[in-house]
């Protein structure tokens, strides 16, 4: 679809989370920026449901909205978006901000990302579900589901990956109960790592890092690490649908936040999904060109 430039909301409204990024929001005076251009901004506090709050932002009259947050906040306001079919803007105040880098929007631009609710282009990507539950990114599943359920994840990420990996992928580690099929037929009662993408990653490690190279593919991109040396054994493909099974509550990352799911995990792509709107300028470059594969 090509993209509609210098589009304009009238009640546009940014949800900000002022804990995100390590209080990137109260740094860049995000809220008082917010009230100078026309944007209404709501401001999360302890308890409140996102979901809930982006709801009510829709019902009171909201023509655009946008996420000052995380990965998994940008999920949650990105879901309510889509299904009331009103553009969304994601504002990189995260900690890595791997969404907006995807969408072609500067990580370090971050008032600049506002540009986007009035003078922005519009087109629309994918998202992706598993089980009701909407991801921008991917959810993983395995080991790195597992280790993000860790407290102490969240303030010392490579430090908590040393300390739990030998204990789940060390020689005495009870394997993750995963089950499922890949296309040639194969099925699998274990895996050390799934990870679920909307669209496929670039997997060539000469290529940009952490890009799918298109958001507008339709698929999912399935990659598996099978017990025992893994990248030898590795396996990666795209589908429309794919189903995880086990015996027990699956721990999933998704877009980087800790949830445990019910089995099956039923994950399905949602093709067209979001009206994304992102801000015009050399600084924000727009979507990654179209890759082959890797």
């Amino acid at each position: 679809m090509r993209d509609s430039a210098d589009t304009g909301s009238v009640h546009p409204v940014l949800i900000v989370n002022p804990r995100s990024g390590g209080g990137k929001a109260q740094r860049y005076d995000l809220v008082s920026r917010c009230r100078a251009r026309g944007i209404g901004p709501v401001v999360m506090k302890e308890g409140d449901d996102l979901a809930s709050r982006a709801a009510a932002a829709v019902s009171s009259g909201a023509d655009a909205i946008g996420m000052a947050g995380g990965d998994g906040s940008q999920a949650i306001v990105a879901a309510v978006a889509s299904r009331h079919d009103i553009p969304y803007v994601c504002i990189p105040a995260g900690t890595r901000n791997h969404f907006a880098l995807e969408i072609g929007v500067d990580r370090e631009d971050v008032i600049g990302a506002l540009d986007a609710f009035h003078h922005g282009s519009e087109r629309r990507i994918d998202l992706a579900q598993v089980n009701g539950r909407v991801f921008v990114n991917n959810a993983s599943i395995g080991f790195y589901g597992k280790v993000v359920q860790s407290p102490e994840y969240r303030d010392a990420k490579l430090r908590t990956v040393m300390e739990m990996m030998p204990g789940l992928l060390g020689p005495g580690a009870v394997p993750f109960d995963l089950r499922f099929t890949d296309p040639d037929g194969a099925e699998y009662e274990a895996a050390e790592l799934v990870l679920v993408s909307t669209n496929r990653y670039q997997l060539d490690p000469l290529g940009e890092q952490g890009t799918r190279g298109t958001m507008v593919g339709g698929t999912l991109g399935v990659v598996v690490v099978p017990n025992g040396p893994p990248l030898r054994r590795l396996r990666e493909w795209t589908t429309f649908r794919f189903e995880i099974d086990s015996g027990a509550a699956i721990d999933v990352g998704l877009d980087g936040e800790a949830v445990r799911l019910m089995p099956p995990l039923r994950f399905e792509s949602l093709p067209a999904a979001l009206r994304i709107r992102t801000p015009a300028g050399r600084r924000h470059p727009g979507p990654p060109p179209l890759k082959g594969p890797p």
